[in-house]
């Protein structure tokens, strides 16, 4: 089955493949494969404008176009990993089809002396390791280059040109290619490792206050249950008793809502040196030098509070949003103010990108 090899796992539009500081490296790969299917359309088109017979040069110049179009089309797929993978064969299919279409069409065409075939099927031998396995890539250059071979020996050209070409630039192409696709492709998975890591620290967090919450309530509830299903039962034989269970039942959801609001409260205030910590190690494990610079004394609990879920959704927004090498994240007490300052260097604008 014909499956692409490379950046293999399609990612929507808002995720990493589409982050922002990806954006120049993709139009690079973008930029240089365009220079293959520039190499398909200039080589034999050489020997389209060489080509005596006019109907010949119609049928080739036809065959170039669709074939070059073809190859353009899954190109672009390649360094586009957010596209379906239904719309991802369909290109490569059109591609073959192209490809195959290109013998009857582009093989006649070209004075004697000019291989005007062989330079697509160069083409194709550099374009197969970007979109088969190995093995299937490697039989299709084999198979590309017998092709070759004969489309010399049919018309009556030099045949040792038409397989050096084919075999040789063609396997140069995919040499070169190949590489390039393979960068774009580690930046793809780098980023997508940066996104997915910022997601799982905030599930982790939402994780341990669902247990937190799931070990308070736990007994509670049970206990409340129980004692309701008491009062229900006595309110028919013993009233009295059941009004002071009904009472209890009061009593322990009271408390259980205490315990509920404390435990919340708890959470909301958490230690703010601790996420100073996390966040800093989170970002340096991403690959962004982190500089945190703290008051000396401890901050009053109320402003912690304050200031921990501004820290955390500003250190989300520098490795989701941003193309940061470096942050540092400032704290300072100037009396009863205290100021928090995060800066990057990864913003799009020219000053600093500041939360406080």
């Amino acid at each position: 089955m014909i499956a692409h090899t490379i950046g293999q796992v399609p990612t929507h539009p808002d995720g990493a493949a589409a982050d922002p500081r990806l954006r120049w490296p993709r139009l690079a790969t973008l930029a240089y494969l365009a220079m293959s299917v520039l190499t398909s359309l200039l080589m034999p088109g050489i020997g389209v404008f060489g080509e005596t017979d006019r109907r010949w040069a119609v049928l080739g110049a036809v065959g170039i176009l669709a074939f070059s179009a073809a190859q353009g089309a899954v190109l672009y797929a390649v360094v586009t990993p957010w596209l379906t993978e239904p719309a991802r064969h369909r290109l490569v299919a059109g591609f073959a089809v192209a490809a195959v279409a290109s013998v009857p069409l582009v093989g006649p065409v070209g004075s004697d002396d000019w291989a005007t075939w062989a330079w697509l099927g160069a083409s194709i031998v550099g374009t197969g390791p970007l979109l088969l396995g190995r093995w299937a890539a490697a039989a299709a250059a084999v198979a590309t280059t017998a092709v070759s071979a004969g489309v010399g020996w049919w018309t009556g050209g030099p045949i040792a040109n038409y397989v050096i070409i084919t075999a040789g630039i063609g396997l140069s192409i995919a040499a070169v290619s190949w590489l390039q696709v393979w960068f774009w492709d580690l930046l793809v998975q780098a980023q997508q490792g940066r996104t997915a890591q910022a997601r799982l620290s905030a599930f982790e967090e939402r994780l341990r206050f669902a247990q937190d919450v799931h070990d308070l309530l736990g007994h509670s509830l049970t206990v409340i249950a129980l004692k309701a299903e008491l009062a229900a039962r006595l309110a028919a034989v013993d009233a009295a008793r059941a009004g002071r269970e009904a009472a209890e039942v009061q009593r322990l959801a009271a408390s259980a809502l205490a315990e509920v609001r404390e435990a919340v409260h708890g959470y909301r205030a958490v230690d703010l040196r601790d996420q100073l910590t996390a966040i800093a190690q989170i970002l340096r494990s991403s690959g962004v030098r982190c500089t945190v610079t703290q008051p000396p004394g401890e901050l009053a609990a109320d402003i912690a509070v304050q200031l921990v879920p501004i820290l955390r959704e500003a250190g989300t927004n520098i490795l989701r949003h941003s193309r940061a090498a470096w942050c540092t994240i400032d704290i300072t007490q100037d009396g009863d103010q205290v100021r928090m300052t995060m800066t990057n260097d990864g913003t799009a604008e020219a000053r600093p990108d500041t939360h406080s």
